[in-house]
């Protein structure tokens, strides 16, 4: 059963481009000698629309550091100038540049190709030859698409020095394709803003026919495409070349999770910062494009003027690692991701349960985009009555009740035995948070997908929950809920499949929970 709700993503897709990226022009300085609009030479000879942002009265002959900003996923090239102008009054030359495929830039959408690295570097030429740039202090920054592409650009390009990434992806397999299951949501809204927006290319169109259609045949060719367009099969190339790099991301990600981001952090080794916050994609920068406080953008700011500029602003000798829980809205600091995970507890996942595939049992992750940025502002992420849940089509293991609030951390870890009367199949684990009542907030979900099995024959099963920072306050409990159906992903059951959820005493099933004890 498989179910691809395009029409939802291009709504959403066209909300997303309302509130990220149009209004900020009609807040834009663009007064002579700051702001300009031009045209830009990239790969191939395809033409890029982009603006160029210069300090105000710079017309002398000081070289000031440069900053590229690749434009997001379907957005015009107005999404930054509010940013722009920011930096160029603290003194920067900034260039923003529409990425090639998207609105009036030439060439077809590449996804973070080849030619949108290469272009990444035309416009750092560009601005050197015919601005006041300083050739030894350039920097790239985006939210997105713009993430993306800067972090590929700098595996490729040594003159960038510093790299803001903001809600962006290293590994974009791990991304849309987690748990072997399509994020059908998040490609559908990507896709469907990709077609309204600008121009896919051949290859675009046929990985996302590919992948919507649930076209096993292909896997290989898509994961190998994907692969190519990953800052984290760039690592080595990155950390030679050892710009700084600062990763920003939302808990609630529904299209970037910020697993592979955290996992893409620890393996660099130059300069580095890693912030999550509470929100969904691109949620937690949106209000700096507006030109409103925005933590995510002061700490942008602030990376650029340790890395580009030299000023001793103590960035680099905080934590590394800086989160937002997302029930207080407090930030806490750590030296490693790994110090994140340093106490686990567990709670076992014991008895057989069996439950039945295709029908939705109520537990769900939302709708990308909405519902991870309610609980960003209004603090109310997805519910569920947990005694009221189905058990013919939802297992349902609950901790004891706490005594003490539960600071859940990082990565929550589910292990357990499937069996399944089907090669094929789909599940979905959540977490909840059930207070007294019986009503669950979700904490955490992901899904996971199989191929290939033995009906009949049980096997193990290892899925790590998207990361996530959720206070348990004491008197509640934490409930592990299963099923197979959720809007957000496609789903592989076959009709009247089953599956048996088991706790062998040689290899008891349970879920390890990070928690902060400070």
């Amino acid at each position: 059963m498989r179910r691809t709700p395009l029409a939802l993503a291009t709504t959403a897709a066209l909300v997303a481009g309302a509130a990220l990226g149009l209004a900020p022009a009609a807040q834009a300085d663009e007064s002579a000698g700051t702001l300009r609009f031009v045209d830009i030479v990239g790969e191939g000879g395809t033409v890029l629309k982009a603006n160029v942002a210069t300090p105000d009265g710079s017309t002398d002959t000081t070289r000031h550091p440069l900053i590229v900003l690749p434009t997001s996923w379907a957005m015009p090239q107005v999404e930054y100038l509010v940013q722009a102008k920011m930096l160029a009054n603290s003194g920067y030359i900034v260039v923003s540049y529409n990425s090639r495929g998207f609105w009036q830039s030439g060439g077809e959408i590449e996804t973070a190709g080849p030619k949108d690295i290469a272009d990444a570097s035309k416009v750092i030429d560009w601005a050197l030859a015919h601005t006041k740039a300083d050739p030894a202090r350039v920097g790239m920054a985006g939210v997105s698409y713009g993430a993306g592409i800067s972090l590929l650009a700098a595996a490729h390009d040594p003159r960038i020095k510093a790299v803001a990434a903001l809600s962006g992806w290293a590994d974009l397999i791990e991304s849309i394709y987690s748990g072997r299951t399509q994020h059908v949501q998040a490609a559908g809204l990507l896709g469907g803003a990709g077609y309204l927006t600008g121009r896919p290319g051949p290859e675009l169109k046929q990985v996302l026919d590919d992948f919507l259609s649930s076209n096993l045949d292909k896997e290989e060719d898509m994961i190998a495409w994907g692969r190519k367009r990953s800052p984290v099969e760039q690592l080595d190339r990155i950390n030679a070349n050892g710009a700084a790099i600062m990763l920003g991301n939302a808990w609630g990600d529904t299209i970037f999770p910020p697993n592979q981001y955290a996992s893409f952090f620890e393996k660099l080794t130059g300069p580095k910062r890693l912030e999550f916050r509470p929100g969904d994609h691109a949620t937690a920068e949106a209000t700096g494009l507006f030109g409103l406080p925005n933590d995510t953008w002061t700490s942008a700011h602030r990376w650029f003027d340790r890395y580009l500029k030299g000023v001793d602003n103590g960035i680099d000798r905080e934590q590394p690692v800086q989160l937002t829980s997302r029930s207080t809205g407090g930030y806490e600091g750590y030296p490693d991701w790994k110090s994140v995970h340093a106490n686990q507890r567990k709670f076992d996942l014991g008895g057989t349960q069996r439950i039945r595939a295709n029908v939705d049992s109520g537990a769900n992750g939302g709708i990308t985009l909405l519902t991870n940025a309610l609980d960003q502002f209004l603090r109310v992420p997805p519910m569920v009555s947990v005694p009221l849940l189905p058990r013919p089509f939802a297992g349902v293991w609950q901790s004891e009740r706490y005594d003490t609030p539960q600071r859940v951390r990082g990565t929550v870890k589910v292990h357990t035995t499937v069996t399944s009367t089907e090669s094929s199949g789909t599940l979905v684990a959540y977490l909840y948070d059930v207070g007294p009542l019986g009503v669950g907030k979700l904490v955490s979900n992901a899904p996971y997908t199989f191929h290939d099995r033995t009906p009949g024959k049980s096997f193990g099963v290892d899925l790590e929950l998207f990361s996530t920072a959720y206070d348990v306050p004491a008197g509640h409990r934490l409930a592990l809920v299963v099923d197979t159906v959720d809007p957000l992903y496609i789903e592989h059951n076959p009709t009247g499949a089953q599956l048996t959820f088991s706790s062998p005493s040689a290899d008891p099933s349970y879920v390890s929970v990070p928690l902060r004890t400070e």
